[in-house]
């Protein structure tokens, strides 16, 4: 009795440090925004599927979703995940900013057990312009400065938008021959496509220095929220489908000018060297892309290979994983620049505790719901109408998938903030050939159930493969108590590699 006493006392303590660790940190707060938004998104997203589906008959509904999914999908390519970029190259100007103004920082435990110290300041080198300015207060940037190295991080974004729009409007009659998705449609989607990418690009640099509120404005009730009431208005107005796509895309537009008045607001900032910048993103840049293609690649090749109403029942049967997808997205927006900080200085035993104690939300927030979904999988699709009562197996699918997915955590955060950012592309690339392969193989025969099992396969190599390497390279866990740093070894291979995070830091 005794000894269980005590171990329930152990827990208990380090249940305690846990709280008092996260909420110094601030991660409970910004986790709780996060979470809103994504809440709000996924409310909002849900509810433009429950009308299109409940109001348009299978095969324009389909066409809606293939549309608006190709655009996200591109998006998703041409953004060359500058947001993230911006996110490590603001958040580590914090920690830059903090280092050459001589602050000592938090104390930090790399290996358990190890004493507590306080890491110095960096010493000053004979001659050098770095070292001698270590203890001088750092020179922030003037406004000026900050809008320049800016646009030199936003310049190739804008205008790969502007060429893959062209090429949009240029290619539309094709398109429509391939979906089945009208010209007009790809018009509107391609003059919305700049707005569509640099609206999440300007949202994520806000985040890179330190707040939250534009995230949980725009991108959890201007955006959702604006194509809730435009699309609802213009399917009760029977509006042609040109124009049901120009309201799903014209709160992009107010989204990105939004977001760059809040960041124009909180100049002055430091992009740092861009060359720098997109040395270090350009890598991540093709993982992205490749990442954009495997969430949504799914609807387009259903669409293509069974055509815009089997992509309709597969749309309204898949829609619950936004509510996962986003809850995680939520998540790691609130924990990503904590992640990087505690990466670039060395801190594996920060890091392992906010992976782990993201994974725990996740499956506490997101289980539920999986499991209630395949309860009652027969009534919620009778939501989306009688044509889509045959999606029961992809609920199933979906669900047992997702259970799956968020036991492991956002592991790919964990990987790129680690500055493994090759090892990221190479999951998803993984990702991406297995979805290939087993939508051919499968959606000829089995329509909108074989892209689920497609799907299903490429989600299991996307989060199993980084959840080994994260384990085996630096020790990280989705749950435990915090062993991690228990075996030099973890310590020994983050200063090999931590020089990717170092990066994103400088």
């Amino acid at each position: 009795m005794a000894t269980l006493t005590g171990e329930a006392n152990r827990w208990l303590f380090r249940l305690g440090r846990l709280r008092r660790e996260l909420f110094r940190h601030g991660l409970a707060r910004h986790g709780a925004a996060g979470l809103a938004a994504a809440a709000t998104a996924a409310i909002g997203q849900f509810a433009i599927v429950l009308v299109v589906t409940r109001t348009l008959e299978p095969r324009a509904a389909g066409a809606f979703f293939t549309a608006t999914t190709a655009c996200l999908m591109l998006a998703g390519v041409v953004r060359l995940d500058t947001g993230n970029g911006l996110v490590h190259a603001l958040a580590g100007s914090g920690t830059r900013q903090a280092r050459n103004a001589g602050s000592p920082g938090p104390e930090r435990r790399v290996l358990a057990g190890a004493p507590r110290r306080r890491t110095p300041p960096p010493a000053a080198s004979p001659g050098s312009a770095r070292g001698a300015s270590a203890g001088a207060p750092h020179r922030r940037m003037s406004p000026a400065a900050s809008a320049g190295s800016l646009r030199g991080v936003l310049a190739p974004v804008a205008a790969l938008a502007c060429v893959a729009a062209a090429g949009v409007w240029l290619a539309a009659g094709p398109l429509a021959g391939l979906t089945g998705v009208s010209p007009g449609v790809w018009t509107v989607l391609a003059a919305a496509l700049p707005f569509v990418v640099l609206s999440d690009v300007l949202v994520c640099a806000t985040r890179g220095l330190g707040t939250m509120r534009p995230t949980l404005l725009i991108f959890g009730a201007v955006q959702p929220l604006g194509q809730l009431a435009l699309v609802t208005a213009a399917v009760l107005a029977g509006a042609p489908p040109a124009a049901l796509a120009a309201a799903w895309a014209l709160p992009s537009v107010a989204c990105a000018v939004l977001a760059a008045a809040r960041l124009r607001a909180l100049r002055p900032y430091d992009v740092g060297d861009v060359r720098a910048f997109w040395r270090h993103t350009a890598p991540r840049s093709v993982a992205a892309a490749v990442q954009s293609v495997f969430q949504r690649l799914d609807v387009v090749v259903v669409a293509l290979l069974a055509g815009p109403a089997a992509a309709a029942v597969y749309t309204a049967a898949t829609r619950f994983k936004v509510v996962g997808q986003l809850a995680g997205q939520g998540l790691a927006q609130a924990a990503q620049a904590r992640l990087v900080r505690a990466l670039a200085e060395g801190d594996l035993g920060t890091a392992g505790r906010v992976y782990r104690t993201t994974t725990r939300w996740l499956v506490g927030l997101t289980w539920p719901l999986w499991l209630g979904y395949a309860a009652l999988a027969p009534w919620a699709l009778s939501l989306f109408g009688p044509a889509y009562a045959g999606g029961v197996a992809i609920a199933l699918v979906l669900s047992a998938t997702m259970m799956v997915a968020t036991a492991c955590g956002m592991v790919d955060v964990v990987l790129v903030a680690a500055g493994r950012t090759t090892a990221s592309l190479a999951n998803v690339s993984a990702a991406v050939a297995v979805t290939i392969v087993l939508d051919v193989l499968l959606v000829p025969a089995y329509g909108a159930l074989g892209a689920a099992l497609g799907w299903s396969g490429g989600v299991l190599v996307k989060n199993l493969l980084p959840a080994v390497q994260v384990s085996r390279r630096y020790g990280l866990r989705p749950f435990g108590v915090g062993r991690l740093t228990d075996r030099p070894l973890a310590a020994g291979c983050l200063a090999g590699n931590t020089r990717g995070a170092g990066r994103a830091a400088s």
